[in-house]
């Protein structure tokens, strides 16, 4: 058990930080780090807030990556407790971002302060890279601080992301990357009219129909040994005046794609279009790219990770590209071998989100671990 990592997780959680608002997040772990003889340096975009942070003036640069914003709440009234407020119960640490992922980050903090107590002088550097951007539309965010580095020619080797990875327990799983997000809006155009008379209207729904279903039934790719098959999913459909006598003039439907790397954006974007056009439709259609997929196969950093889970924990991790998206997507680019480690992820974004005390503990014996193994092995 940590009292260092669940006091500062509790410090954390109290700052209500819903995206973009860092409610004074970053300015609590740019003192620690400052203190620490970190080099910081504010990054601030539109409302967001972001840090650089590096120890040391050397190569191989070793990266922790996170974002203090969380999500909504939702209906204060199902919660047990205050969600910003952070209570300790039966062993858990409940409030909202205890998983996601105010834990990891003190980890990180507490891991790191650790490991400069017994190598202030150690070799290589230890960066921070902190945005308020993560949970919301992410163009303030990690991004901006991947060009202040671009800029200035810094570049990182090796990234660690505390998301929370791990499914039912600890280290279970480590992601080595993530499918790519593609998002679209279409908007299929028909006549409006009287539902008895529909042959002096074109009902924009029924000429969609058929076209969804192919869309919805279509195998677009097998995945390959890194990534599940490409899923299709519907998101929203809208249509009509709310009057049940009226064939609407428009159908709009959302959807997402979440594809591996046996697709692309342009082909997913040919393939539908390719389809609406056969079902004769009028239509527009737009497109927002929110993620490429990106993989890191193998690497020093897997493997020490890999390995220093089984030591401490005795699990065998599980290399996975599953869930969402992550602010990985813009680190990866640079050539950067990244992964994402972090907390059980069970209740993540719900009512009573909540963390394990002892696995913030242990989270934070992983990280110290792995930095020292990274930069001395």
């Amino acid at each position: 058990m940590s009292t260092e990592t669940q006091k500062l997780t509790s410090e954390l959680v109290a700052r209500p930080s819903i995206t973009p608002n860092d409610a004074g997040c970053i300015d609590l772990i740019s003192k620690r780090l400052s203190t620490l003889g970190f080099d910081a340096v504010r990054l601030p975009s539109g409302p967001v807030d972001n840090l650089w942070a590096i120890h040391g003036h050397d190569d191989p640069v070793f990266a922790f990556a996170g974002h203090t914003d969380v999500v909504p709440p939702g209906d204060l009234s199902l919660w047990k407790t205050d969600p910003f407020h952070p209570v300790i119960e039966d062993g858990m640490l409940f409030g909202r971002g205890t998983a996601d992922m105010k834990g990891a980050l003190a980890a990180m903090v507490i891991a790191v302060e650790r490991y400069l107590k017994v190598r202030p002088h150690h070799p290589g550097s230890i960066a921070f890279l902190l945005t308020s951007d993560e949970e919301g539309p992410a163009i303030d965010g990690t991004i901006k601080i991947v060009e202040y580095l671009k800029r200035n020619d810094i570049g990182l080797d090796w990234c660690l992301v505390g998301e929370p990875s791990s499914t039912n327990q600890l280290g279970d799983t480590i992601r080595i990357g993530r499918r790519g997000s593609l998002n679209s809006e279409l908007t299929v155009y028909g006549e409006q009219g009287h539902v008895a008379y529909p042959d002096r209207a074109q009902n924009p729904i029924h000429e969609a129909l058929s076209a969804l279903v192919e869309l919805q039934g279509r195998v677009w790719d097998k995945g390959n040994d890194y990534y599940p098959p490409t899923s299709f999913q519907i998101s929203n459909i809208n249509a009509g005046l709310g009057a049940e006598n009226v064939i609407p003039s428009d159908l709009k439907v959302m959807f997402n794609f979440r594809y591996s790397t046996e697709n692309s954006a342009s082909s997913l974007q040919k393939a539908v279009v390719e389809i609406l056009d056969r079902h004769g439709l009028d239509y527009d259609v737009d497109w927002r790219l929110t993620g490429q997929p990106f993989l890191t196969p193998s690497g020093k950093l897997i493997r020490t990770a890999s390995r220093v889970i089984q030591e401490k924990l005795r699990v065998k991790p599980e290399l996975s590209t599953g869930g969402g998206t992550s602010d990985g997507r813009f680190i990866a680019p640079m050539g950067v071998e990244l992964i994402e480690l972090g907390p059980v992820n069970a209740t993540i974004h719900k009512i009573n989100e909540h963390v394990s005390i002892e696995e913030l503990g242990h989270l934070t014996v992983l990280y110290q671990e792995i930095v020292q193994q990274m930069l001395e092995g």
